[in-house]
């Protein structure tokens, strides 16, 4: 088979083998001219994109990073006020609960002063009226005294001065 290509081609009829080598040279001229040429800017080309690529890819990781860290600092604050916040509601209890004790601790004080000091009044007021009660008896005493050494010291008389005198004291305290 190889014979008849041979044969094929010295007899200046293009064959296959002869296509196969013009093809061949011609792919290796164009991959040397191509390498002579342009192979420089491509492969800069592509060390730029994969430069680009790579700083990109730093920067993404970067801002992962950077993104995590907020995020850390994002709940470090957040836990930060709500302990903030815990201690502020736990400090306004207990001052809540210092006032209620203040203010019922005065209130009973208050209360007390107050008892205190109507049964001083009331002491006064019983004091005052016994002492009005003394004052009206002494009268009355000394108005029955006179009268009975003004009339005669009988037995009868005595009894009807006091009957009469009890009477007017009926009338005289009646409203009038």
């Amino acid at each position: 088979m190889l014979n008849h290509l041979f044969l094929l081609n010295a007899g200046g009829h293009p064959t296959l083998i002869s296509s196969v080598f013009v093809v061949t040279g011609s792919f290796i001229l164009l991959l040397l001219l191509i390498k002579h040429f342009a192979w420089g800017q491509i492969t800069d080309i592509f060390k730029q994109r994969e430069e680009r690529i790579s700083n990109d890819l730093d920067s993404a990781e970067q801002s992962r990073i950077r993104a995590n860290a907020h995020e850390v600092e994002i709940k470090e604050r957040l836990a930060a006020s709500q302990n903030e916040a815990m201690e502020i509601i736990q400090e306004a209890k207990e001052i809540g609960e210092s006032n209620r004790q203040t203010v019922l601790s005065e209130t009973k004080e208050e209360v007390a002063r107050m008892k205190a000091k109507a049964e001083e009044l009331l002491a006064y007021e019983r004091e005052k009226a016994l002492a009005e009660a003394k004052a009206e008896v002494v009268n009355l005493s000394l108005q029955v005294a006179e009268k009975i050494l003004n009339n005669d010291l009988s037995m009868d008389n005595q009894t009807a001065l006091i009957d009469q005198y009890i009477e007017g004291l009926g009338s005289d305290n009646e409203p009038k």
